[in-house]
């Protein structure tokens, strides 16, 4: 199988670009790696967050690490339920995790739950986790979508802008190639490629720039779970423009509905206006507040000088 990625835009090729590797004869995929190389420095990040903020760090490590277990059960479980053609046959391959097929949007629900659960249990305060928990969240995201870069997948439609990769024809999943795509297929050297849009990049590159806004933002946030709901809503945003570019969505059976597309336009409905009525009503209150103390202030300040002008009088 030809293993190069070109980047023609950029005039760059990367001659040989390995899907997986292999220690003392035992195969790692590289996406499985990235993805753990992620989770790992999310929940470093939550930690260290959570040590800013003098809280419980050992609550916020034990929080990260069932809500991650539980993610990849749930990713797995929402991808099989949703390709269940391709494991009828062959039940034991739902249990083969190393080559993908995970549905980010099961992991995040189960993660939630997870997350939900483990509070009520010990009695911590869901939403302030949760502020904290999505930083370490779109960190792994970050990193974890380049997994898809080196299984050559989730991208999008043919494009000819400076931003297309060219993956080898051979390399990709066949039910992902579009008529589109292969009535602009290229010929390198004897090689056929497919030349698409590097959905991957984009979302990962997306979650980069919610991540530092979030960050900026932690400082300034109005209520527990205001940091909670932008990431939601945000991210709800972009996944929602970044399915109408890619070739393989899941869709909700019988239709041709995608599974990811229904649920983004969900969260972004949701939760931006709940952030932004919630912190406008926060404001308010303190707008309130605020003019309340002033105004027992001045009455005070009034009865003291009627005081003063009494005894001046007497």
């Amino acid at each position: 199988m030809e293993m190069s990625i070109r980047f023609p835009g950029l005039n760059l090729v990367l001659e040989y670009v390995p899907a997986s590797f292999t220690i003392f004869g035992m195969e790692f995929t590289i996406y499985g790696v990235l993805i753990a190389i992620g989770a790992l420095l999310g929940m470093g990040l939550v930690v260290l967050e959570a040590g800013r903020n003098h809280q419980d760090t050992n609550k916020y490590l034990d929080l990260s690490i069932i809500s991650l277990a539980a993610s990849v059960i749930g990713s797995r479980l929402f991808y099989v339920i949703f390709s269940w053609g391709l494991y009828q046959g062959n039940p034991m391959g739902i249990f083969d995790l190393r080559n993908g097929g995970y549905v980010f949007y099961g992991g995040l629900l189960f993660g939630i739950l997870a997350a939900v659960i483990f509070c009520r249990v010990v009695k911590a305060p869901f939403w302030e986790m949760a502020d904290n928990l999505c930083l370490g969240v779109l960190l792994g995201q970050v990193i974890g979508r380049w997994g898809n870069f080196f299984n050559r997948e989730s991208f999008g439609e043919y494009t000819s802008g400076i931003q297309a990769i060219q993956l080898p024809l051979s390399a990709v999943r066949s039910g992902e190639v579009s008529g589109t795509m292969r009535d602009n297929l290229l010929t390198i050297d004897g090689i056929s490629y497919i030349q698409v849009q590097p959905v991957f990049l984009y979302e990962s590159l997306w979650c980069l720039v919610i991540l530092l806004v979030l960050l900026a933002l932690r400082r300034r946030k109005k209520f527990q779970g205001e940091l909670f709901m932008w990431y939601l809503g945000a991210y709800g945003a972009g996944r929602f423009f970044f399915e109408w570019l890619r070739t393989d969505k899941l869709c909700i059976p019988g239709t041709r509905i995608g599974v990811s597309l229904v649920i983004s336009a969900v969260l972004f409905v949701i939760f931006v206006p709940s952030a932004i009525v919630q912190r406008v009503m926060v404001k308010k209150r303190d707008t309130m507040r605020r003019q309340r103390r002033e105004r027992i202030w001045l009455e005070q300040e009034e009865a003291e000088r009627k005081k003063k002008k009494e005894k001046e009088d007497s």
